[in-house]
């Protein structure tokens, strides 16, 4: 008899604890099923108010099929008031530069919970066609948030394109302005080396990096290059200084960014006056891929495209230390201006 009741309880024992098990899976398995929409950032005052005590954060999770909903357009405008979501304008844009790192900068500014970034590039002002479309097209190109969420939007011609700092002006003169740079050199053949891809790709030749960026004629370095003209950082820049402060512009090391992400991004967060919510957690080292990748939560993992770090062809040691001493002027005049040096050559 004494047998049978411990096998009895011993039976109840084990559905209790399947039943147990099969509810921990169902809430992981509703975990993986939000989507992680930036919780409310609520700011006492205008954007860019230098106290972080104004900003409080409330948790705030939406079903991944609704978000999905918002992002197609095929949410009602009964669901988007009952959630209080609106479409707005950024209130800060990632500028440049191109090859730089921009798309990393931004997939990374969006662990922070009060950030809310826009998927693709829009190239509304540096492009005219788009451009004359007019604002309200721009804002609807932004994803849904809450009022007080922070719109953050990149497109890196803009920071080599005449016409945008004017334009961005005129829309928000008091917007936040993020450049990521690399070091010149490098960042002038990571350029070349995307360009000579989609060559390859379309089975079409290309010249060798050395015969683009070095004047067959003068030997010099060729400034007409894009790739080479991009790298002046410091004209550009003097370009954008015409409308808007130093101040409200921030340079990140976008070397950095590849070997240690987390001191930069905190950097960020205290130019746009966010509370420091981006912790070494949501940043791990994939090996297999040779970079950081993105962890929101326990299910959620993220890493860049798999074109992201492509391997940079050899080019001749004399063109490099030709391109350093060529950038080595602008450089330096580019760390006087910023107020931010780096060990470029």
């Amino acid at each position: 008899m004494l047998f049978k009741q411990q096998a009895l309880l011993r039976q109840k024992l084990f559905v209790l604890g399947s039943l147990a098990v099969g509810s921990l899976l169902y809430l992981v398995a509703r975990v993986g099923s939000l989507d992680r929409l930036p919780p409310i950032c609520p700011v006492e005052g205008r954007f860019g108010s230098h106290s972080q005590d104004a900003i409080t954060l409330r948790a705030m999770q939406f079903k991944r099929g609704l978000l999905h909903e918002f992002r197609k357009g095929n949410a009602t405008k009964e669901q988007i008031r009952l959630h209080n979501l609106v479409q707005q304008l950024p209130k800060a844009i990632i500028i440049g530069v191109r090859k730089g790192g921009t798309r990393a900068l931004l997939e990374m500014l969006n662990l922070h919970p009060a950030v809310v970034k826009a998927s693709q590039e829009i190239h509304f002002f540096d492009n005219d066609e788009n451009y004359a479309k007019g604002i309200e097209w721009y804002r609807k190109k932004m994803p849904f948030s809450h009022p007080h969420q922070i719109t953050i939007e990149k497109s890196p011609a803009y920071f080599i394109t005449d016409e945008v700092p004017e334009r961005i002006y005129k829309m928000n003169s008091s917007i936040k302005l993020l450049i990521i740079v690399r070091e010149p050199t490098t960042r002038a053949i990571s350029d070349y080396t995307q360009v000579l891809e989609g060559k390859e790709r379309k089975n079409k030749t290309y010249y060798k990096f050395e015969k683009m960026a070095v004047d067959s004629n003068t030997y010099e370095v060729n400034t007409k290059y894009k790739a080479v003209r991009t790298s002046i950082y410091t004209k550009h820049l003097e370009r954008w200084l015409k409308y808007f402060p130093i101040e409200q512009f921030h340079i990140v090391d976008g070397d950095r960014l590849i070997t240690e992400p987390l001191p930069e991004l905190q950097l960020v967060e205290k130019f746009l006056n966010l509370p420091p919510r981006i912790s070494q957690y949501n940043l791990y080292f994939n090996s297999t891929r040779g970079f950081y990748c993105l962890r929101f939560n326990i299910v959620f993992n993220k890493c860049l495209a798999g074109s992201k770090g492509r391997i940079h062809p050899e080019v001749d040691p004399s063109v490099i230390t030709k391109l350093h001493k060529f950038f080595h002027p602008f450089n330096q005049k580019f760390y006087q201006i910023t107020g931010r040096t780096f060990n470029w050559p």
